[in-house]
């Protein structure tokens, strides 16, 4: 498990933009994405016939963010997890899902700035992971 948490929390870094020591200013629908790890609306890759049930999509009011993927939930396919990310890759937010959840949907409340996170921006990433397609990244600003 902690394998994969590391994948994810690096694949999350990559996806916000994350270089080693500094921060890179990549948009999450950029082409410098990884190809074949993170999917988003404009890089579907070898998926541009699911971006509609996986691609997460955003909805803020204040500080209260919303995410849903609109994805069937079955045992052999579903949506794993949801997260609210920075630009310098602090998870702000997280949601695991299993098979017998209704939908994938997921709201969180922001935390104010301070020492743990430090996001001096407005601009931040929710992803959508499912088990068979991989992971998928919306940028939107808060």
């Amino acid at each position: 498990m902690s394998n994969r948490r590391a994948f994810l929390k690096s694949s999350l870094a990559v996806a916000a933009g994350v270089a080693v020591g500094h921060v890179s200013p990549v948009s999450a629908d950029s082409a410098s994405l990884p190809r074949g790890v993170v999917y988003t609306s404009h890089n579907p890759g070898k998926w541009s016939k699911k971006v509609g049930g996986h691609l997460p999509k955003v909805e803020v009011e204040g500080n209260k963010v919303t995410v849903t993927t609109t994805h069937g939930m079955s045992d052999e396919h579903y949506i794993v997890r949801h997260t609210i990310v920075s630009k310098n890759g602090d998870v702000l937010g997280e949601k695991t899902f299993s098979p017998s959840d209704t939908q994938a949907k997921s709201e969180f409340e922001l935390p104010a700035t301070s020492s743990k996170y430090v996001w001096d921006t407005t601009t931040l990433y929710a992803t959508s992971f499912c088990n068979k397609h991989d992971l998928w990244v919306t940028e939107f600003e808060a």
